[in-house]
């Protein structure tokens, strides 16, 4: 009579559950922070892209719009609402995002990142930026789940965000959820404030184009050297902080998916990408 390896049987049956649990890591195209209030198709497919989800029980973001020397961590227990922009209708600045902080999951998180020699100090005044709560007032409405924000050390390139996503991405399977928040293409100086959403320019659809394509090769050291190598590459990004939480995203996580591909304005892309 054949004997079922009940142990074996069991271990698989909860590796499984782990694997269905795991959450996923997310790049972001926040586009403008009106997309707060006028959320076009990205509100849809983020708010659709949050319900698929294991519900967070904290969320980790990293953010173009927390520029820093040094790795810091968001330490404060309630993190205000920071309206870091200027010249949007009066009703943008009264939207508030009062997700609580998470204190002992950033000491956690810098314990990590140091272990990997990667030192990271903890902020406990810095407000949530318009990078973090504005996709995230679309994908979590009731602010109820923790949120950190993971500052972005821009000067040290692509190869930096790439060790800190590896360095966080055991995280995914505690639950927590990892989001890069930037801009697959930023130049802001060339938008088309009056073009509708079927107008795309043809140097920022091939750039978008060129780096789907080396996330579907899982090509890294092109995508580390994407300012020489991608096509118009410094005209879509004249600087990088923006391309950056692509890296962490992709660092953090698994097998890439376009969860959302679009743009506003005729070359402000808007996609969203899906790792693991």
């Amino acid at each position: 009579m054949l004997e079922v390896d009940r142990s074996s049987n069991e271990d698989g049956d909860i590796l499984l559950q782990e694997l269905i649990a795991m959450l996923p890591s997310l790049f972001i195209s926040h586009g403008s922070p009106m997309l707060a209030l006028d959320p076009g198709s990205s509100g849809p497919a983020l708010a659709r892209l949050a319900a698929e989800l294991t519900r967070p029980k904290a969320i980790v973001v990293v953010s173009a719009h927390w520029e820093s020397q040094r790795l810091l961590l968001t330490a404060g227990e309630h993190p205000k609402t920071w309206h870091d922009f200027g010249g949007f209708p009066a009703a943008l600045y009264t939207l508030q995002y009062p997700a609580p902080g998470a204190p002992e999951l950033a000491a956690k998180i810098a314990g990590q990142l140091n272990d990997a020699g990667l030192p990271a100090e903890l902020d406990a005044q810095r407000p949530f930026d318009h990078g973090a709560w504005v996709p995230l007032s679309l994908m979590y409405p009731q602010a109820d789940i923790p949120v950190l924000q993971l500052s972005l050390p821009s000067r040290m390139g692509p190869e930096l965000q790439t060790r800190v996503g590896r360095a966080l991405a055991d995280l995914r399977g505690q639950g927590i959820l990892l989001i890069g928040s930037g801009s697959i293409t930023h130049n802001l100086g060339e938008l088309d404030w009056r073009a509708g959403p079927d107008v795309i320019t043809p140097w920022a659809k091939a750039f978008r184009d060129w780096v789907v394509e080396k996330l579907e090769a899982n090509d890294e050291e092109a995508l580390h050297h994407y300012r020489h190598l991608a096509p118009s590459a410094v005209r879509n990004h004249p600087s990088d902080e923006h391309l950056l939480p692509l890296f962490f995203a992709r660092g953090a996580g698994g097998t890439f998916k376009v969860e959302h591909s679009g743009f506003t304005y005729g070359a402000l892309g808007m996609d969203i990408y899906r790792f693991g």
